[in-house]
Parts: structure tokens; C-alpha cells; sequence
């Protein structure tokens, strides 16, 4: 071998490099195999070392997608481990905690262990937390807990609904949309709640924001909280009507169904009527009656229609569109022929 090839070759050394391996994640825990890796991370959630406590949350963002290892984690007390930790000094690990709780909370079993263990209102605490992907991410939890009849009504028993109420007057609009959605879950269970706290006019404020999704949420909440007697009195009350009205115009599809909803439902009573009619409900229904053709508008337009053809000067207003009402009443749908058929037999009604 050449002198000039040799020295160009490089020797092997004892130097160990301080790179790790490139299948190593430093900002999660090492996992123990099999039956012995929860109870591991159990008791990592509970060193005193910070870097510990962070690492196994992390690893259980991981690991929980598994409903199988969800239940296995609740056997060996990780619950309570979770429950402290959202007290937390530190703002990553309250934010983690939060997560680990919102996967969890993404299953039956970890639905029910949140409510068995009491951590609602623990994870509720986190809804006035510095930090907002632990604020976030609460509200995630709990809106996920909300989906079910029991998991809604815990949330009422905690006294959370004037709370979440509040918090649509401050928090950022990815919470706004969160908090509407639980809201929408609790007050199927409950409105007296809702209308103490003020939040129909709350929902009122709401109706005229620059996001669609916002505006949608906030119509279908109206028809939920209105669906007791108080509900519509109080919609006329706030005057509530005009920007639903308003609303019926909405480019956007989602939001003109919740809209036509709402005012079905506040459409109900005698002055919910009489308010509608004056303030050109009737008129804009009639508009969106011939031009729209998304099926939940038309729906919830025709059953709006019938509402207000109870009155007398809405039936007068409302006969142009008889002759509409009968083609979807022979064409339509099975549910929407049924709903047009309501409406002319309303209209075409003689004293």
C-alpha cells in the first residue's frame, strides 16, 4: 500500500461518540416490556424529578391510544397519579396530564374512570390556566367527556355551566368553539343552568362572528337552550330574533340550518311568532324555501314555516308557497315529505 493511500485511511478508536442512537426520543420515557410498563410510568409520574414526570407523560400520549392499556393503566392507579398532577408547579406537566386525561376520555372505560375518580372538576381548574395549551386542552377533555347523557350531567352536578358561560367572553375562538359544543351536550340534560348564567345572550353576541363555525354553534346552542318555556321567552327578550333572521342569509349552508332551527324553536310560543313575523322571518324563510336545496336547511326552513303559519298573518303571507311545499311533499325525502305535508295542512288551514 502506497504511503500517500495509508495516510489517507482513518483508524479505528475506543472513543465512544455523545450522539444517541438516531431510534432514541429523549423527551419521552423508556419503556419497561410488557405488563411491567404501566406500572413503570406509574410510579415515573410520581418521582420528584421534573425531567421524570415529563417524560413518562409523554410516553402515555403514546401508549393510552390503546383502550386496552387504558384500562390496564387504571388498575394500577394511575387515576390518582393524574389527578395530582394536575396541580402541577410546572405548566408542561399540568398541560400533559390534561392530554394523557383527554385520550382517556376518547373511550367508554376512560370516560367512566373520570367521572368514578371525581376529576372533572381538577381538570375544570385548568380552564384559568397561564399557560393555553393546558387551558385547551382541558376544555378538550371535558367537551370529550360531554358527548354521554352521565358524563354531561357530571358536568352540571360541578357547577361548571355559568363557568364555561364566562369563558366564551374571553377565551380564544379555538376554546369558543370547544366550550359551545359542551355546552350543547349539557344543556340536553339541563338548561336551568344555562339560563341563570346568562347564556342566551351570550349566544346572542355570538351570532355575529367573523367565523362561520362560531355563528353555527351559537344558533344550534339558542335551539337548545329555548327548547323550555323560559328559553323562548328569554330569546324575545334579548332580541334574539333579528340576528337569527339575519342569519338565514349566511353564505354559509351549516349556519342557515342552525338559524331556521332556532327560530322553529323559539317560533313555538304566541310572541315568539309575532316577533318572527315582524321582524321578516317570514320573508326570509320564503327566500330560502326557492333557492336553497341543502336538505338541513330546507328542513329546518319548512318546519320554521309551519310554526309561523299558525299565525294568521303568517298563513296569508305563506300561501304563495303552497305550490312548492306540494312538489317536496310528493318528490322529497320520506322525512322531509312528512314535514311538508305538515306545513300546507297548516297553511291551507280555515277557521
Amino acid at each position: 500500500v502506497s504511503t500517500q493511500s495509508t495516510g489517507n485511511l482513518r483508524m479505528a478508536t475506543t472513543r465512544i461518540t455523545t450522539a444517541l442512537p438516531p431510534n432514541i426520543d429523549i423527551t419521552k420515557a423508556e419503556l419497561a416490556y410488557g405488563e411491567h410498563m404501566l406500572p413503570k410510568l406509574n410510579r415515573q409520574l410520581q418521582d420528584t424529578q421534573l425531567i421524570t414526570r415529563q417524560r413518562a407523560l409523554n410516553a402515555l400520549c403514546d401508549v393510552l391510544h390503546n383502550p386496552e392499556h387504558v384500562s390496564a393503566a387504571l388498575k394500577v392507579g394511575m387515576a390518582k397519579s393524574l389527578k395530582k398532577l394536575l396541580g402541577d408547579a410546572d405548566g408542561t406537566v399540568r398541560w400533559k396530564a390534561t392530554e394523557v386525561l383527554f385520550i382517556c376520555s376518547n373511550h367508554a372505560i376512560g370516560r367512566d374512570s373520570i367521572l368514578e375518580f371525581d376529576l372533572i372538576r381538577p381538570i375544570s381548574a385548568l380552564f384559568d390556566d397561564k399557560h393555553e395549551d393546558a387551558r385547551l386542552m382541558s376544555h378538550r377533555a371535558v367537551e370529550s367527556v360531554s358527548h354521554t347523557v352521565n358524563g354531561a350531567q357530571g358536568i352540571v352536578n360541578a357547577n361548571l355551566i355559568k363557568k364555561l358561560v364566562e369563558k366564551l367572553k374571553t377565551e380564544t375562538d379555538e376554546i369558543k368553539q370547544l366550550v359551545l359544543d359542551t355546552l350543547h351536550y349539557c344543556m340536553k340534560v339541563d338548561t336551568d343552568q344555562a339560563l341563570s348564567a346568562e347564556a342566551m345572550e351570550v349566544f346572542t353576541s355570538l351570532l355575529g362572528h367573523s367565523m362561520w363555525e362560531i355563528r353555527g354553534k351559537a344558533a344550534r346552542d339558542i335551539m337548545d337552550i329555548s327548547f323550555p318555556l323560559e328559553g323562548k321567552k328569554r330569546a324575545v327578550k334579548v332580541r334574539c330574533i333579528p340576528a337569527l333572521v339575519k342569519l338565514l342569509a349566511d353564505k354559509n349552508f351549516h349556519v342557515r340550518a342552525q338559524a331556521a332551527g332556532a327560530l322553529m324553536s323559539i317560533a313555538i310560543t304566541t310572541e315568539g311568532k309575532q316577533e318572527s313575523i315582524r321582524e321578516g322571518a317570514v320573508e326570509a324563510l320564503i327566500t330560502l324555501l326557492r333557492s336553497d336545496e341543502a336538505t338541513d336547511v330546507r328542513l329546518n326552513v319548512i318546519k320554521a314555516i309551519t310554526m309561523l303559519a299558525e299565525a294568521s298573518t303568517g298563513r296569508e303571507k305563506l300561501a304563495e308557497v303552497v305550490p312548492i311545499l306540494e312538489d317536496i311533499a310528493n318528490t322529497g325525502g320520506p322525512m322531509m315529505q312528512k314535514v311538508a305535508k305538515t306545513a300546507v295542512k297548516v297553511i291551507t288551514w280555515k277557521p
